[in-house]
């Protein structure tokens, strides 16, 4: 499972009692501090339906709802509580607060529209203050809107919904369309009070008439649902999603499938991180969240992250991120050393480093090239040991890779390579 914002919970759910865990941690927990990275959708719309305890319900069943909260609005001269609107004075007073909800959603996923259309199939919108038996103006048929864009958006699909009612012999809608004053919150015994409440008082008073299906086909996820996956929440409005693409993502061609999803695209899939804010990427194995980072990560904190989930608690991972060293003549050595024709490339990104042409046998036990592949590598200096040695790293992901020494063939270089960190691709002749 993931914890995004906890990197506690992470400690505790991957590596516990092993050292390896340190830099896990500390690459979640910087991510906590990355909010202000993170692009987020949410608006909010109210509106009234008869009872709030079953309209709150409905709506928090939608994909893309975040949250719903029931409250009073629309009232003048008294105060927005339960108390006060259901005194018998009140029943039929223009002036009382009507029971609402109020819904946050993420537009990225759920659309503005798609909401209207919601509440007018999931009420009788042609009934005045009230609902089946539920009668007074506290009841009554109400959508407050924040601007004139909503407003003329919820008041053509108002017109459309009169047609097909017509058509079946319903009467004229009442449904008010105004701006929203303010929304008061209801006491905390209405907040979610079906769940609270199972058995409790959940009428439909829908009509049954619907608006024409203009449902998008569902993305086949069934490639998320087996191995390893990475998975990027994404989106057309997101500049932090755009700056991903292009500064972290942009050369990565590793093992590990890539996938882009739109929140909307999201089902059949066991994730727990919050799934409204961009870019989130996702680890999964076999459809089930690992974990996630939330937020625009820096490249080299995703790669880290990589590494922790593709390759665990190996020497690999040592080597990568520990500046360790292979064990010499090691298995990957013996594999790699005399393979056909072909690229090594980056464990992690998938990026060519050195190629065969260029291999040799150094009797070191380690693998050897006379040089990198122009542009895939940087040096660093390295006074480790006591020691002066120059570092190579992988330019794509940061990468420890070994290094390179000066005592090559020919007066060549000799860039000394850690195996485990390496996949071989052969040459297509």
């Amino acid at each position: 499972m993931g914890y995004v914002l906890n990197p506690y919970l992470i400690y505790k759910k991957f590596f516990i009692n092993n050292i390896f865990l340190t830099f896990t941690a500390l690459i979640f927990f910087t991510n906590a501090f990355a909010s202000e990275r993170v692009t987020f959708h949410e608006n909010k719309i109210v509106f009234g339906a008869g009872c709030f305890w079953s309209i709150e319900k409905k709506f928090e069943e939608l994909p893309g709802v975040i949250n719903v909260d029931t409250g009073y609005a629309d009232g003048r001269g008294l105060q927005p509580r339960y108390t006060e609107i259901t005194k018998f004075k009140n029943k039929f007073n223009p002036d009382n607060f009507a029971e609402v909800v109020e819904v946050s959603f993420d537009k990225n996923s759920i659309s503005y529209s798609e909401l209207v259309r919601f509440f007018f199939e999931l009420h009788d919108p042609t009934q005045l203050n009230r609902q089946g038996n539920d009668i007074g103006t506290q009841y009554r048929s109400l959508i407050l809107v924040n601007n004139r864009e909503e407003k003329e958006i919820a008041e053509n699909l108002r017109s459309r919904f009169q047609v097909l009612l017509s058509e079946e012999g319903f009467g004229n809608i009442v449904t008010d369309i105004k701006f929203l004053e303010k929304f008061y919150a209801a006491e905390e015994y209405h907040q979610d009070y079906l769940e609270k409440n199972p058995n409790g008082y959940c009428p439909d008073h829908s009509t049954g008439i619907v608006f024409e299906s203009n449902q998008k086909s569902k993305l086949d996820n069934s490639s998320l649902l087996v191995d390893k996956q990475i998975l990027v929440l994404d989106s057309e409005f997101c500049p932090y999603c755009q700056k991903l693409k292009e500064e972290v993502l942009n050369d990565y061609d590793g093992s590990i499938p890539l996938h882009f999803r739109y929140s909307s695209d999201l089902h059949n899939l066991d994730l727990v991180s919050p799934t409204w804010a961009t870019p989130t990427i996702f680890f999964l194995d076999n459809g089930v969240e690992k974990f996630s980072l939330q937020g625009f990560v820096q490249k080299k904190d995703f790669y880290k992250a990589l590494g922790a989930f593709k390759l665990g608690d190996t020497e690999a991972f040592r080597v990568a991120f520990n500046q360790g060293t292979d064990p010499v003549f090691c298995k990957e050595y013996q594999l790699f050393k005399n393979t056909p024709e072909g690229v090594f490339v980056d464990k992690l990104s998938g990026v060519p480093l050195f190629d065969t042409k260029d291999r040799f046998n150094s009797k070191t036990g380690w693998l050897s090239f006379t040089r990198a592949l122009e542009g895939s590598v940087t040096e660093h200096m390295d006074y480790s040991y006591g020691m002066t040695r120059v570092e190579i790293k992988s330019k794509s992901s940061g990468i420890h890779l070994g290094h390179v020494f000066q005592d090559g063939p020919n007066g060549l270089p000799r860039y000394c390579i850690n195996a485990t960190v390496l996949e071989f691709v052969p040459r297509n002749i």
